[in-house]
């Protein structure tokens, strides 16, 4: 049975968010109104994300001064894209967010990947 989910995740930066779906291969599209999942109608959302190769998206919903992630995880493809319970797109998240915050404060960043993951170098500049 098909149902929506939603992601545990804490955006408050649409704008961090985008690069977080550009590091993963989506796409963030802004003002997108409805987002396709299993459900005969579309739901309302804010905005989208499209996940290549999937059929349903992930609707961005504004919830006070945060946005709300949902979506149909039927679609294996998004589950593949994002990861179990969106872990991928968190971790992107985090680490988009940790480089701006880093980078207002004056702070240099280099990111380098191991074979482990993402190891974060940030230096006073």
């Amino acid at each position: 049975m098909s149902h929506i989910s939603k992601i545990e995740l804490e955006v408050s930066d649409l704008g961090v968010l985008s690069q977080a779906c550009t590091r993963l291969g989506l796409n963030l599209v802004k003002n997108q109104k409805t987002y396709v999942w299993y459900g005969r109608d579309s739901q309302k959302c804010d905005h989208a994300i499209k996940v290549p190769g999937a059929e349903y998206e992930i609707g961005v919903l504004k919830e006070g001064g945060r946005y709300e992630l949902q979506c149909d995880f039927y679609d294996r493809n998004i589950e593949r894209a994002i990861g179990r319970k969106g872990g991928f797109l968190k971790q992107a998240y985090a680490v988009e967010k940790t480089k701006v915050e880093a980078r207002r404060k004056g702070y240099s960043v280099l990111e380098k990947r191991t074979e482990t993951g993402i190891r974060l170098h940030v230096r006073m500049s």
